[in-house]
């Protein structure tokens, strides 16, 4: 079953740059590796940051929390931020999508 998870935080001031850097790092390394049915957005308005990811073909975010990047940018995320992140993490069924595809 496909896994969507959103997480969604404020920086603290002064640390809205030093976030944007860790999290591009995995972006960086997720190129490099190219995972398949894996989706990863990061969203920034400001000192608010959402995290969205979706697998496709797992309940399984490892391809990415296991990442070295990842695991750098969760570090001191605890630090960064006004409040602990929320996360939102659900199991769904994909009915349709544009730019979403299902494993073959």
């Amino acid at each position: 079953m496909p896994r969507v998870t959103m997480v969604r935080y404020t920086t603290k001031p002064g640390q809205d740059e030093e976030n944007e850097r860790l999290s591009r790092a995995v972006f960086t390394e997720l190129r490099e590796k190219a995972p398949e049915h894996v989706s990863y957005a990061l969203f920034r308005s400001g000192a608010h940051f959402v995290h969205l990811f979706v697998n496709m073909q797992a309940d399984d975010a490892g391809v990415v929390t296991e990442l070295a990047s990842f695991k750098a940018y969760a570090d001191g995320i605890g630090a960064r931020c006004e409040a602990p992140p929320e996360q939102t993490r659900l199991d769904l069924d994909l009915i349709e999508s544009y730019g979403l595809a299902q494993p073959a």
